[in-house]
Order: C-alpha cells, then structure tokens, then sequence
C-alpha cells in the first residue's frame, strides 16, 4: 500500500531541470510547530516525483545554493527557513529559481550588495540601515539617476515583498520582519532593474509543465 506524504503547498516550479535529466522540481511550504512555545514557522520543502539515480545529490545541490544565496538554514530533515522564522515567500521562490539555474559544480557565492545598472551605466548600491532597512543609492555619472534609484527599489519591493519607507526620494525599503537579509537583498538586486523581464520570463516557464505524478517521471 502507498503512503500519502503531504508535503505541503506548493509555491513555484521549475518544470525542466537542464541540469539534471529534465526532472521538475517543486518548492513547497510547510508549517513546524515549537514543541515548547506552540509558535508555527515557515519551512520550505525541495521535492521532486523522481527517483533516479543522484536524484538526492541534486535535491541537496539545490538546499546548499539555497542556503548560500538566500542566507537560509536547514534542519536535520532538509527543511530550509529564514533566520528570522518569517516566510518571505516571494523571496524565497527567487531564491529558489536562481538555484536551480546553477550546474552541480558552479561555485556559488552570496552576491554583492551592489552592480552595475546597464540602463543607466550607474553602479547601483544597497546600504543595510539596521531593522531590515534598507537604502538604494547610486555611483558614478549617468541620466536620471534618481528615476533608477527609485525604479530598483521598486524592484526590490516587488521581488522581495519589501515595505517602502517613505522618503521623499523614494529609495528606502524594509523586510516586515525588522531582520536584516544582506544575502537575500543581494540576491534580488541582480533582477531588480529588469523585474518586468523576470515576471514575464516566470510567467512563460510556468506554462511550460506541472510537476508530474512518480509514475509519469524517470
């Protein structure tokens, strides 16, 4: 008899791993309970209907990129979270995606906390102000930077579910948590200048598949 594993509610996937076998993989959210306080958090699940042969190599593959690019931690059980036991779900199926673009032996890194703006030829900066605050401030000559500052931030709000912080240049943004992501915020920074492009890019790779049952996988 088969046991039915409920392995939570799935938030994103990728329906074609090049990296591996053209698997799907699945990101799907959980709840754990703290025997001591009664207090439910968030976990993510990486899961895939597969069992071929590496298939776990790769699954943790992806947790280790995870970890690395988001900031996250893992439970003994492979479970990831964020530090600050919040979910920031729509950051944490970013990270997720950008995980699952990396080849099992690329080198992963968090990413810097600035880049260079190819729009506006500006070296775009995020300053952690504390309390999960954070600025967007530009380097070097180019038109409209201002415009760019603010459009990255807005960027970054979307990507990452990030509160604006009013200003009057409208640079500043803020997890809801109060806890500073430095390796997430880095992270999104790399999609914030084209967040249009990636939300249509998701949108096509989302029609491309649906995670398939064990039986209609290798």
């Amino acid at each position: 008899m088969r046991r039915i594993v409920d392995i939570g509610r799935r938030i994103e996937l990728v329906p074609i791993d090049p990296h591996f076998h053209d698997i799907t993989i699945g990101l799907y959210r959980q709840q754990t309970v703290d025997a001591t306080t009664g207090k439910a958090s968030p976990v993510f699940c990486v899961h895939t209907y597969s069992r071929i042969s590496g298939i776990a190599e790769r699954i943790e593959n992806i947790r280790q990129a995870m970890q690395i690019l988001g900031g996250m931690l893992k439970t003994a059980d492979g479970l990831l979270y964020f530090p600050c036991n919040s979910g920031h779900e729509a950051a944490c199926r970013r990270v997720f995606l950008e995980a699952c673009k990396l080849a099992p032996d690329t080198f992963t890194e968090p990413r810097p906390l600035n880049i260079l703006d190819k729009k506006s030829q500006l070296t775009i900066k995020v300053d952690s102000t504390g309390e999960g605050v954070y600025r967007v401030s530009a380097e070097g000559e180019g038109r409209g930077a201002s415009r760019r500052i603010s459009a990255i931030a807005g960027g970054l709000m979307k990507l990452g579910e990030m509160e604006s912080i009013e200003t009057d240049a409208k640079d500043t943004v803020a997890f809801s948590c109060a806890q500073s992501h430095d390796a997430l915020v880095g992270l999104l920074l790399t999609r914030a200048p084209n967040v249009r492009v990636v939300f249509r890019e998701e949108e096509m790779d989302a029609a491309r598949g649906v995670l398939a049952a064990p039986s209609q996988q290798r």
